[in-house]
């Protein structure tokens, strides 16, 4: 008798759970980074410069950094990780729509710091959701798809704010509407993902999390190491809209178009982070992830030496946006899925949380000293800084890449 079955078609992992994450990712960056594509000219229009911008990003990144960490801890101890997560959705909508009401920087620093926390907490969790998901044959792909959902909302964001510019909106108006896809985001994936059946008895009450630690292979901890390295190189490329502003002889009077222009420059950096994400991540399944994660940094290396020599050159600025969506979409796949090959699934929530923690401690060091030296008038010392930080992180990463391997995923 013939054999009608099929054979699996080649996205069968894309479930239900791996749909829903990259929908809500997709949704809340469209909110939060039409936030971001203005922020810049919304301070410098209530006279705060780029001082200011390090100074919230840096703080938000600070917050972010514990919040991750704190994510981390609570999926560990709890059994139900999609509620917390789903609240961590709405927490971030609510505080980036709130900006929009105010006008200060303090107001704006605790609301940009209370969006970030939501977006920290709720990574850790997400990031187990979509591993425990998928077989880890797909770990790359699978962030990597998520990583494109993310980098697909970080271009609909800005080419959204671009338009609302061009068409004589104010930037506060901007921002307020960020409240839509916001709420869309947090409903998506409340609604959509799942979460696996409870484990045995044995299984379903984690040790404590300081317990937990000892436990840890230390190739994980070699490699956190080398993720700090790299981040205290690795800056908020929301500088990028400035410098391209700045670039084009930008001020917060400049017209609307001017500013849209940069914009769509930042959009641009975000459209070739999300077509090469899911390619990177498929490659880390079929090759080592490892060495093709240090080839990132190294381009993030020569990014910031690019901006370092030529930063106020258009056409310099332009290479180093293209080459910065690059590097970044290699950075965040296959972070992730190199820790999820290291850490077993107990430990994972926890580990997602503090790989997190550390990028995040990294952006916000790199946030408020190259924002310092921007508004010093020091660019060369800004991302000459940023760039020598990183190259230790790309040495240390290439030392550990060199070592005997104990997995041979990564």
């Amino acid at each position: 008798m013939m054999n009608l079955s099929k054979p699996p078609h080649r996205f069968h992992w894309i479930n239900r759970t791996v749909l829903g994450i990259v929908l809500a990712t997709f949704f809340s960056d469209v909110s939060h980074e039409m936030a971001t594509a203005v922020l810049p000219f919304y301070l410098s229009g209530i006279g705060l410069g780029a001082f200011a911008l390090g100074l919230i990003e840096g703080t938000a990144d600070f917050l972010v950094s514990i919040s991750k960490l704190l994510g981390g801890y609570v999926g560990h101890h709890v059994q139900h990780k999609k509620p917390w997560a789903s609240l961590a959705y709405l927490v971030t909508t609510l505080g980036t729509f709130g900006i929009g009401l105010v006008g200060s920087l303090a107001a704006v620093l605790t609301l940009r710091s209370a969006a970030w926390v939501g977006r920290g907490f709720r990574s850790p969790l997400r990031d187990f959701l979509l591993a425990d998901a998928v077989e880890a044959t797909h770990y790359g792909r699978a962030y990597g798809l998520e990583r494109a959902g993310d980098m697909l909302g970080a271009v609909g964001g800005p080419l959204l704010a671009a338009l609302l510019l061009w068409a004589g909106w104010e930037f506060r108006s901007i921002i307020l509407w960020t409240a839509l896809p916001g709420l869309a985001a947090a409903s998506l994936f409340f609604f959509l993902t799942r979460e696996r059946s409870a484990k045995p008895a044995a299984d379903s009450a984690p040790a404590s999390a300081f317990a937990s630690l000892a436990r840890f292979p230390m190739g994980f901890w070699l490699f956190l190491i080398g993720v700090i390295l790299f981040g205290l190189g690795d800056f908020s490329r929301t500088f990028l809209v400035l410098l391209a502003a700045q670039a084009m002889g930008g001020t917060e009077t400049t017209a609307a178009g001017t500013l849209s222009v940069a914009v769509l420059l930042y959009m641009m950096h975000n459209a070739i982070s999300a077509i090469s994400a899911y390619p990177f991540g498929w490659l880390g399944d079929r090759r080592r992830k490892m060495p093709i994660l240090v080839g990132g940094y190294g381009l993030g290396v020569f990014t910031n030496l690019l901006l370092a020599v030529h930063g106020q050159a258009l056409a310099i600025l332009v290479a180093a946006i293209v080459l910065s969506g690059v590097y970044i979409s290699v950075e965040e796949t296959l972070e992730k899925a190199v820790a999820a090959d290291l850490l077993p699934r107990d430990l994972r929530s926890l580990g997602f949380g503090i790989l997190a923690c550390a990028n995040a401690i990294g952006d916000m060091a790199s946030s408020f000293y190259v924002g310092y030296l921007l508004q010093a008038g020091y660019p060369v010392a800004a991302f000459g800084t940023a760039a020598a930080v990183g190259g230790v992180g790309v040495v240390w990463m290439v030392m550990l890449m060199l070592r005997p391997r104990r997995s041979p995923t990564v």
